[in-house]
C-alpha cells in the first residue's frame, strides 16, 4: 500500500469514526420524547416484531387488531415501567426471550392460522414486557426516561397500527403470502440469534 492510500484509508476511519458510543438511549437533542422515538427508530430487535405481529393481527381481523394494539402498548410500557423501577431481567434472558418470540411470531404469521385473540394478545404482553424491559435495563428511573418510554411507547402504537393496515383489507392470495413470507424471515432471523446465543453467550448491546 502506497504512503498516498494509506493517508486516504486513516482519513476515511476519522471521518466516519463515531464521535459518541450510545448504549441504550439516543441522545437527539430534541428532548426526552423523541430521543424514546428514535431509540425505537434504530433498533430493529424493536420494531421488526412489532411490525410482524401488527401484520398478523390483521389477517385475523378488526377485533383481534384492536386487543392485540392495545396489549402490545401497554405491555411495553408495563415492561419498561418494570425496568425504570429497579428489578430487572439479565441479558441473557431478555435475548433469549426476544429469540424465542421472533420464532413464535414469525411462526404465527408465516402459518397464518387462527389461533384466537387471547394468544394472540398473550403473545402481545409478552413481547411488549420483554422489549420494553429490554429497552431499559439498567437505567435510572427519572422523568426524562418516563417520557422516552412514552415515545417508545408512541411508536409501537403507531408501527402496530400501521403494520394491522395493510393486511387488514388484502384479498387477493399473493399478498397475504407476501404478508406471511415476511413472517418466515421474522422466524429465520429468530434461529440465526438462537444460534449466535447458544454458540457466543448474550450479544453486545
Amino acid at each position: 500500500m502506497t504512503a498516498r492510500r494509506l493517508i486516504w484509508t486513516f482519513a476515511a476511519a476519522a471521518v466516519f469514526a463515531p464521535g459518541v458510543a450510545q448504549a441504550h438511549l439516543v441522545a437527539t437533542g430534541m428532548g426526552p420524547i423523541y430521543d424514546g422515538v428514535t431509540h425505537f427508530g434504530l433498533s430493529p430487535e424493536d420494531y421488526l416484531p412489532a411490525v410482524a405481529l401488527g401484520l398478523y393481527a390483521g389477517l385475523r381481523g378488526p377485533a383481534p387488531a384492536r386487543i392485540g394494539l392495545a396489549a402490545v402498548t401497554l405491555g411495553w410500557l408495563g415492561g419498561g415501567a418494570l425496568a425504570l423501577s429497579g428489578p430487572t431481567l439479565s441479558p441473557l434472558v431478555l435475548q433469549a426471550a426476544t429469540a424465542a418470540l421472533y420464532l413464535v411470531i414469525g411462526g404465527m404469521l408465516a402459518a397464518n392460522r387462527n389461533l384466537g385473540p387471547v394468544f394472540g394478545a398473550a403473545v402481545g404482553v409478552a413481547l411488549g414486557l420483554i422489549r420494553g424491559a429490554a429497552d431499559l435495563m439498567g437505567v435510572a428511573g427519572s422523568a426524562a426516561h418516563v417520557l422516552s418510554l412514552l415515545g417508545m411507547g408512541a411508536c409501537v402504537f403507531a408501527v402496530f397500527a400501521l403494520g394491522a393496515s395493510i393486511t387488514l383489507p388484502l384479498q387477493r392470495h399473493w399478498m397475504i403470502v407476501a404478508a406471511r413470507v415476511s413472517g418466515s424471515w421474522l422466524a429465520a432471523l429468530g434461529l440465526l440469534l438462537t444460534g449466535w446465543i447458544v454458540r457466543f453467550g448474550a450479544v453486545a448491546r
